[in-house]
């Protein structure tokens, strides 16, 4: 993912107003991030912990959704997989985030959901080498499968936000 700015990440949003998108509050180490190592940019508002961002770069600059978690959490009767990242090993807490769809349909009231791990650790997940077996004898050729299932199931979520 090519180095973004504050303000191309405030107007990149498509399902927000420019009020919501003025008052988010940027991951803590946002100065000090590894663009390299991320497929896309998530991050819970430090503010607003029940609120949350994902943007995904696209081919007229980033694209961003604004999310919503649920207010109780995650259940802790069950694990549930990430549809991003579909990570079998992590340990982390998946939440359903809601997305308002974007434009008049949105505004409407209409929204869309999907399972995403809550601290938006997708990037970090897929890059866990598996080990070397019968199945997956060439680790390298699974982690670039797994970043690009990620990177497309992401860009499918925001297709869906979009209403596309």
């Amino acid at each position: 993912m090519y180095e973004i700015t504050v303000a191309r990440i405030r107007s990149s949003f498509i399902n927000a107003s420019r009020s919501e998108a003025a008052k988010l509050t940027l991951p803590r180490n946002f100065d000090s991030l590894d663009w390299d190592s991320l497929d896309f940019l998530g991050w819970r508002d430090g503010k607003m912990p029940l609120r949350g961002y994902l943007m995904l770069p696209g081919a007229n600059g980033p694209v961003g959704i604004m999310l919503r978690a649920p207010e109780g959490g995650a259940k802790k009767n069950r694990a549930v997989l990430c549809e991003l990242c579909r990570d079998i090993h992590s340990k982390d807490d998946v939440l359903l985030w809601v997305a308002k769809r974007a434009g008049q349909s949105g505004r409407n009231g209409n929204t869309v959901g999907t399972l995403i791990c809550a601290d938006f650790g997708c990037c970090r997940n897929v890059r866990v080498a598996p080990p070397v077996n019968d199945i997956n004898p060439d680790p390298e050729a699974a982690v670039a499968r797994q970043v690009e299932g990620l990177i497309a199931r992401t860009a499918q979520f925001m297709d869906r936000v979009r209403g596309a």
